[in-house]
């Protein structure tokens, strides 16, 4: 649909229009809202309809959010995990993302649309980690009508300068086409170069979950790092005898260790990401013997369910 089409549509059924791509981009589809809205607020005076706009924005929204939150209560933190993995960069999605939450708390719910990808994945946080269903919405309510009336505003404040773009793209629609397709390629290209910078990060020795479980078993047993989030370890409980730790506060503890024990890092995410970040960092501030366990909790909890580090 070009931004003509957007705009008659807007005018004929505007209030259904903005539920439905609302609903679409929440429910995590690569389908944005904010254009639409700006559209809409520049006409909504106009047509009387403020009011209802607001309300269908922030209906779809909640609604939306409210599904994450049940995905998130029933099937806790591999939500948040399955997300992260359809990032073409997964890097640290999952412990970034659990962070900020935990972090913000509530409010994170409040900012979570101004927020780029954050949006999709802090209702799941929130139902993960048994967030009562009263305030969740209310949260979500909050931030929903913050961002969708802020968009609507934005819009009828400047109503002159987007009636102005509607009809500079409508004229020179072939141009702009070919601008969005060079930023979209562009972006692209940012985002696999982020990938092939991460996959070279984590071009580093691994440790297998029966290698470390030897390496327990021995006379000089490595360090265990958990590194998984907070809410994963609320959910399934903490590896007796390893340490867990926030990854900013990893490399200020481990100032104290001596540099030449034996570590493995251990994550619950796409890539074993954290774990070699994690990894990482400690080789650079001198630690010599730090290996990332390949595969991470999943893998662990496979090869060692009943395993008790000492």
């Amino acid at each position: 649909m070009d931004i003509a089409q957007l705009t008659t549509a807007l005018q004929r059924d505007a209030v259904w229009v903005v539920f439905l791509n609302v609903l679409m981009q929440q429910v995590g589809l690569p389908v944005p809202a904010v254009p639409t809205l700006l559209v809409a607020g520049s006409l909504a005076l106009a047509g009387g309809q403020a009011g209802a706009l607001l309300g269908a924005a922030v209906l779809a929204s909640v609604f939306a959010d409210w599904l994450w939150y049940l995905a998130g209560r029933a099937f806790g933190y591999r939500v948040l995990n399955g997300l992260c993995r359809l990032s073409i960069n997964p890097g640290s999605c999952v412990s970034e993302t659990e962070e900020r939450f935990i972090r913000w708390g509530v409010w994170s719910l409040v900012v979570a649309k101004f927020v780029p990808g954050f949006s999709t994945v802090a209702p799941p946080i929130a139902g993960a980690l048994r967030m009562p269903l009263p305030s969740f919405l209310a949260a979500a309510g909050l931030g929903a009508a913050l961002w969708a009336g802020a968009a609507l505003l934005a819009g009828w404040l400047l109503r002159g300068q987007v009636q102005a773009a509607i009809a500079a793209l409508s004229a020179n629609g072939g141009l702009v086409a070919g601008a969005l397709l060079a930023a979209f390629v562009l972006w692209l290209g940012w985002k696999f170069w982020q990938k092939y910078r991460f996959e070279r990060l984590a071009a580093i020795p691994h440790i297998s979950p029966a290698e470390l479980l030897a390496a327990l078993a021995s006379d000089r047993p490595p360090l265990l790092l958990d590194l998984r989030g907070a809410a994963m370890i609320a959910e399934t409980g903490p590896i007796p005898g390893a340490v867990a730790l926030p990854t900013d506060q990893l490399c200020q503890t481990a100032a104290a260790w001596p540099k030449d024990r034996p570590i493995v890092t251990m994550c619950a995410c796409p890539g074993d990401a954290t774990a070699v970040k994690m990894a990482r960092e400690l080789q650079q501030r001198g630690h010599t013997s730090v290996r990332p366990l390949k595969g991470g909790y999943a893998a662990w909890q496979a090869a060692a369910p009943g395993a008790t580090p000492p």
